[in-house]
């Protein structure tokens, strides 16, 4: 690690008031700059953090990406429809499946093709496994950035049990691809929701048991309560979505402000909160979680048992779409989640143009979050704010 003493910026030392604010004299203070990340537990992927401190207290972050050089969405414009859809899913290796439904949505639009009714509940259904692997691995997480190991060993235990159940419908644990253009690959196996129901149980046992080992922990709430809080003017100033946003009291949710597939044949409230801190950043995230087990059940219950799966679409590799723009929208885990795809009436999109949550939590709010914050709170703010580099790099 090394060390760089850096002359005092006064327009951007934020200095402390009567009510504790900090106050320092910046001409004979010495700061010193360094880096955390790419390698490090408190970055979901290769970026990193150039940090100024002054003593133990960060005065300046700024993020860096660069370490994966993937260029997604160049890779997609120079690929047929169908070739597009393994790039498309490693933009968030986290939570792939929304990348699957804003890629095959926008080429079905475009293309003027509509999905039989069978496949928008396996869509559906799949999104919300998506949700739901994704939460229960990352708010156990957050007490792991904290030093709580167990939550950590919970969550992936939790997780294996929703990525069982991909592999028996799929095939596949981390990437799916169930959902193509036209519909999906197939209709549910026979017992798959008698042995989903009972994964659920058991999310449901060990989501109480988070509350208890996280939010009741005192140590937690020292480390979490008041850390990290998110200005609510930042919200719209910032375009945050998602828990983020929930939790400084914006109920902000795709599935209810433009709901697509079925989800305005289900009932759910996304939670919302009134103060965005590390504490209630997490606990929004453990409410989504028991939200998400009843948005499985309610699917499974209401969908119907049999029907088309897939609808006539022409031959992949020689499927062109007419000149034509389009805007697709989801609810991922972390926020709205979104393409903008461009045709010109060749076998290839002409653009493709992705809205992922992270390029605004992961730089813009973190880069102003983390003015103030601890060195030792540093890797807590970043998954509280749950980035995926890869949406960045696209």
């Amino acid at each position: 690690m090394s060390f760089l003493n850096l002359k005092a910026d006064r327009s951007k030392y934020p200095q402390r008031d009567a009510d504790g604010k900090m106050q320092i004299d910046l001409d004979s203070h010495k700061f010193v700059k360094l880096w955390q990340g790419p390698n490090h537990p408190g970055v979901t992927g290769n970026m990193s953090v150039e940090l100024t401190l002054a003593g133990d207290e960060i005065v300046e972050a700024k993020t860096h990406v660069g370490y994966l050089h993937r260029g997604f969405e160049k890779l997609i414009e120079r690929r047929l429809f169908i070739q597009g859809m393994q790039t498309s899913i490693r933009m968030c290796v986290a939570e792939p499946d929304s990348n699957e439904y804003v890629y095959c949505t926008a080429i079905e639009e475009l293309s003027n093709v509509e999905i039989p009714e069978m496949a928008k509940w396996i869509r559906t259904l799949i999104l919300e496994m998506a949700r739901l692997q994704s939460l229960v691995r990352v708010v156990p997480g957050q007490a792991g950035t904290f030093g709580l190991g167990l939550g950590v060993q919970w969550g992936v235990y939790m997780r294996e049990l929703i990525l069982d159940r991909f592999e028996e419908l799929t095939g596949g644990r981390v990437y799916h691809m169930f959902m193509t253009p036209g519909g999906v690959r197939g209709l549910l196996p026979d017992g798959f929701k008698t042995r989903m129901e009972e994964n659920l149980k058991e999310i449901e046992s060990f989501a109480h048991r988070i509350d208890d080992l996280i939010f009741n922990n005192v140590v937690f709430k020292k480390r979490a309560v008041d850390t990290a809080v998110i200005d609510p003017s930042w919200i719209d100033n910032y375009g945050i979505t998602g828990f983020v946003a929930r939790s400084a009291g914006f109920n902000r949710d795709v599935r209810k402000s433009f709901p697509y597939l079925i989800y305005d044949q289900l009932d759910f409230e996304p939670k919302v909160m009134e103060y965005s801190d590390i504490y209630n950043r997490a606990k929004v995230r453990w409410f989504d979680i028991l939200t998400t087990v009843d948005l499985i059940r309610q699917i499974m219950r209401k969908m119907p048992e049999k029907g088309d799966f897939k609808a006539q679409t022409p031959n992949v590799l020689h499927w062109t779409a007419p000149k034509g723009e389009t805007y697709v929208r989801s609810e991922s885990s972390r926020g709205e989640y979104g393409m903008y795809v461009v045709t010109d009436g060749t076998n290839k999109p002409r653009r493709v143009n992705l809205r992922g949550v992270s390029y605004t939590h992961a730089i813009c709010v973190l880069e102003d979050l983390l003015v103030g914050v601890n060195i030792a709170d540093v890797a807590a703010v970043m998954v509280s704010l749950q980035t995926c580099p890869p949406e960045i790099e696209r």
